[in-house]
Formats: structure tokens, C-alpha cells, sequence
């Protein structure tokens, strides 16, 4: 939580007499930090704050005059041993002063005193970083330094957890949900103020109690909300505090406190909050999600999420490896010739109410597992299950992206597996797209037991083809063993094509230019008149 502050005003710091010789080299000077350190848990200090600390020239912390100080006790176990320290004490505890000037006149010379002595460090080259309970910009005495010197010198704020944030935390209760808003008071507001503002607000929190304790819990009866309110003292430290503030002695408030207002859309749990309740309990679904052609940077956010929702994956074995194992869910790798069973145990698995993700290599609407879902889902059995198509990066995109742009105009894809379709229906298409001249990107060139394709597409596509036409030999693209080749049609060995590869065979119009020491294929969009 944040040191003691008010509001006083801002002169100017008045600009030390140069200590170096006419002539000499000038110092460049120090920059100044003003470092959040959280609310009191040192482990809640941040990866950069421990840092400055650890390199810092100078400390500079504020203290009570009994000299204490809650920052430099939070940094401690980040601080070297050597560095120079300078303890800013405050004058004064309360507005009770002789200064001519009352507190807030105190106060004021005490900041000016205080930037000046951080000042001759700065002009002599060191860095100097602050330290701040909580937030420097919330509620912080920095702030009074970071008026006086950062228009003089280089100076970053290190923002730091607030005692806010560590309050609603300890108290495990939210601020805020849905379109709630959070009001933040300071406790020496008038009392009347902050019942009537606290009325008028959903969740609140009231800093600087100590001393006004009474006059806030006087507020919160006022405005009808004490019994919402939690009183948290010191929170994060071992001497951390929490409970009812209704219930609390205000004898014994320091001014490490505060009170919280959580948001009133919280309701305790109860033993059955974990469970799913309405028209939606135990209904489960089928989501047939593209992984891209491989790694986690060719998943989509859209595809990523599915994955990470479903209780029940199911997918060809190698595919269904590639997602990350979750112990809470269950993995039921299938043969890749098994796409009706698999489809049909996804199916049933969903209608039991399990979120179900079948997984396909690249987009599983191209040769892969929508289609064959989708059929077995037509079946009245499963009417009433949901199937959602979440799509993939495609093998021939992936490619295509590699080789640089031969999918630019008119194409069409194909597969070369007689599988499921025979091969004269293969060698029609093959021969259709060679007569429209159409790019093709083929999938399935070849495989142990399919040797003999390649060759004979490559003879149907030279009828009609060019022996120039570009080909592009693409193999395992985005994966450990990524190749890629450009050949042209009368030069493609099918001994170069196995099933890990695509080919993108080339139209009239597809050019194959050296760029740069590299080939560049691309199709332009442009067709000849």
C-alpha cells in the first residue's frame, strides 16, 4: 500500500552550481526510477523492478521518523550491500507542526529538500531509483519527486502491484464483473461525501483508513452497505489481516489499510457450483478442426481454442501426436483408413455429451475428416448433435506460400489416390484441368504401394502442357524435414514424390524466375487476351 501524501504545491528545484571545471568534460547525468514494488510480498515485486534495484547507484526510500521504511524492507533481499542510501524522512507524522507554513508547508519544503539531495546524485552521473509501495502513480509520494526532477532528467516510472489489486486478491472475492464499475475513495473524504458517492457506486475501495476509520465505517452505515464491506490490512505480508469490517476495532487500524466493496455479483460457492446446469447440461458436441500443415505456428487461434475446450480428441495417429498431450482429456488415435468408425465414435462420444475434437492434418474439409463426419452425422441417429467445421491451413497453401505465389489465378486440387475413387476418373480430372489450364495442386502423389501415378498424371498433363511448365516439389512443408524443389513437367522424376509431398504443377501463364540467387514461382492474375 502507498505512503502518506497530500497535495501541496510544486516549486522549482533550484539548480545546483556546477562542480566541474571550466572546460571539463560535462556529466552526463543519472537517470531517475521511480520502482513500484507491490503491496508488500517481495516475491509480488517484478522481474524489472528487482532489477533497477540490484543495478541502481543510489536507494531512495521515504520513512516515518522512527526511521523505518515498508519500501526498503520489501526490496531488501534485492539490494547489493554497497549502494548509496538516502532515507527520506518526513517531518511530520500529523497536521500538527510548528512550521510557519502549516503541514502542507512542511511537507512542501521536505519534497524540495528531498529533490534536491536526489538531484546532486543525478547531476554527478548515478541512477537513482525511488522506492514505492504499491504503484508510484497510486497514491505514492513519488510522485511529488517525479513533479520536481523528470523534466530535468531522463526518468522511467516502474508501475508496481496496487494495494487494491492485493486486497481483492487475498479476500478471493472480484471487484468487478460485466459492466460493473469501481469507484476508489480516499478515507479522508467528509463523511457525508463518501456515503452519498458510496450509494451510488457498485464496488468500491476506500485507502487511507487508519486515523478515519470511524468516520468511514460511519459512511458505509449511512449508505446502507456495511454489511458488504471487508476491512484487509497489510495485505500480502505476514502480518496480513482480513475480515468483516462491521466487525472491526478502530483502535487498532494502522494506516496500512483499506476497505473493499467486491462486486455483488458474487455469490459464495456452494457444492454443486461446479456443475453445468439448464438446456445445455450434458449436451456435447463435434468440432472437426484443421491443424495446418504442421507445427503450432500454422493453428489458428480458432483451431487452438477448440483443442484446448474438448474433453475427447480423436484423430489418424501421427495427426492426433501433434497436439499437445492434457491428462484431463482423452486421446483415441485411429488407423487412417478407419475415417466412418472414427467419425461414428466421435458421433457418440458427443451425443453422450463429451466435446469432441477430430483432428485432420491442414483444412479438414480438403481429403480429410469434415466430409466424412458430416456424412455419418446426416444418419437420424445423430440429428440432434452439433458439428462445427473449424478450418486449417492448407498443404497447397503452405506450399504455394514457399515456392511464392503459383496459386495467383484459376486453380483446381486433386488427388492422385485411387483409394476412393478409381483411376479413370483420376486421369479425366487430370486431363479436364490440363485442357482449361488450370494451375493444379495435387495431393496424394504417391505412396509404398502407389508408384506408377506421378508418371502417368505428368504424361496426361504434357499433352496439353508445356514441357517448361514449372512444377513445385514441396515436401513436409513447415515441418523438421522441410524441402522444396522447382523442376519443370518434362523434368519431374516421380522418385523425387512420396506421399509426404504435394505438387503444384504450373499454367501457361506460370513463370519461374531466378531471383536473387533463389527461384520465385508465382501465377499472375493477369490471363493473356
Amino acid at each position: 500500500m502507498s505512503d502518506r501524501m497530500t497535495e501541496p504545491t510544486y516549486p522549482e528545484v533550484t539548480e545546483p552550481e556546477s562542480a566541474h571545471s571550466e572546460g571539463a568534460e560535462p556529466v552526463r547525468p543519472g537517470r531517475l526510477w521511480g520502482v513500484g514494488l507491490g503491496p508488500g510480498d517481495p516475491e509480488l515485486v517484478t522481474v524489472k523492478a528487482a532489477r533497477l534495484v540490484r543495478e541502481a547507484d543510489v536507494i531512495a526510500y521515504h520513512s516515518a521518523r522512527h526511521g523505518r521504511s515498508i519500501a526498503r524492507a520489501v526490496a531488501e533481499p534485492y539490494l547489493r550491500g554497497d549502494q548509496i542510501e538516502e532515507a527520506l524522512i518526513y517531518p511530520v507524522t500529523t497536521e500538527t507542526t510548528d512550521h510557519p507554513g502549516g503541514y502542507r508547508g512542511a511537507i512542501d519544503d521536505f519534497y524540495v529538500t528531498c529533490a534536491v539531495r536526489l538531484a546532486a546524485h543525478l547531476d554527478a552521473g548515478r541512477d537513482v531509483v525511488v522506492l514505492c509501495e504499491g504503484d508510484p502513480m497510486f497514491y505514492g509520494s513519488y510522485m511529488h519527486l517525479h513533479k520536481r526532477l523528470a523534466h530535468r532528467y531522463p526518468t522511467e516510472v516502474v508501475p508496481g502491484v496496487t494495494s487494491v489489486s492485493a486486497a481483492a486478491a487475498v479476500l478471493g472475492r472480484p471487484l468487478v464483473e460485466r459492466e460493473e464499475t469501481l469507484t476508489i475513495f480516499p478515507g479522508t473524504l467528509p463523511s457525508e461525501t463518501l456515503a452519498a458517492r458510496l450509494a451510488a457506486t457498485d464496488s468500491a475501495a476506500i485507502l487511507k483508513l487508519g486515523r478515519t476509520f470511524t468516520s468511514v465505517r460511519e459512511a458505509l452505515d449511512e449508505a446502507g452497505r456495511l454489511d458488504e464491506a471487508w476491512y484487509v490490512e497489510r495485505a500480502t505480508t505476514d502480518r496480513q489481516r482480513i475480515a468483516p469490517l462491521a466487525d472491526v476495532d478502530p483502535g487498532e487500524v494502522p494506516y496500512f489499510s483499506l476497505a473493499i466493496l467486491p462486486s455483488r455479483m458474487h455469490a459464495p460457492p456452494t457444492p454443486d457450483a461446479g456443475q453445468v446446469t439448464g438446456p445445455d447440461a450434458g449436451r456435447g458436441e463435434v468440432v472437426v478442426v484443421g491443424l495446418g500443415p504442421a507445427g503450432r505456428p500454422w493453428l489458428t487461434p480458432e483451431a487452438q481454442d477448440a483443442l484446448a475446450t474438448a474433453d475427447d480428441l480423436i484423430g489418424y495417429g501421427p495427426y492426433l501426436d501433434r497436439v499437445a498431450p492434457n491428462p484431463r482429456q482423452r486421446r483415441h488415435p485411429t488407423d487412417n483408413r478407419a475415417e466412418a468408425e472414427r467419425a461414428a465414435h466421435a458421433l457418440e462420444l458427443a451425443r453422450a455429451g463429451s466435446r469432441v475434437a477430430v483432428v485432420s492434418s491442414g483444412d479438414p474439409g480438403v481429403f480429410a475428416m469434415a466430409s466424412a463426419v458430416l456424412e455419418v452425422a446426416c444418419e437420424p441417429r445423430f440429428a440432434d448433435v452439433p458439428v462445427r467445421v473449424v478450418p486449417g491451413l492448407t498443404a497447397a497453401q503452405a506450399v504455394a506460400s514457399r515456392a511464392g505465389a503459383p496459386l495467383g489465378h484459376d486453380y483446381c486440387v486433386l488427388s492422385l489416390s485411387d483409394q476412393l475413387k478409381p483411376w479413370d476418373v483420376i486421369a479425366g480430372r487430370v486431363t479436364a484441368a490440363a485442357r482449361a489450364d488450370l494451375v493444379l495442386a495435387i495431393y496424394n502423389p504417391a505412396s509404398r504401394s502407389r508408384t506408377w501415378q506421378v508418371a502417368a498424371a505428368r504424361d496426361l498433363l504434357l499433352e496439353h502442357r508445356s514441357p517448361d511448365t514449372p512444377v513445385v516439389i514441396g515436401r513436409d512443408v513447415g515441418g523438421p524435414s522441410e524441402s522444396l524443389r522447382v523442376t519443370t513437367l518434362a523434368k519431374l522424376d516421380p522418385a523425387d514424390v512420396d506421399m509426404r509431398c504435394l505438387l503444384v504443377i504450373g499454367s501457361s501463364t506460370t513463370r519461374a524466375v531466378d531471383r536473387g540467387g533463389s527461384t520465385v514461382v508465382f501465377t499472375p492474375r493477369r490471363y493473356p487476351a
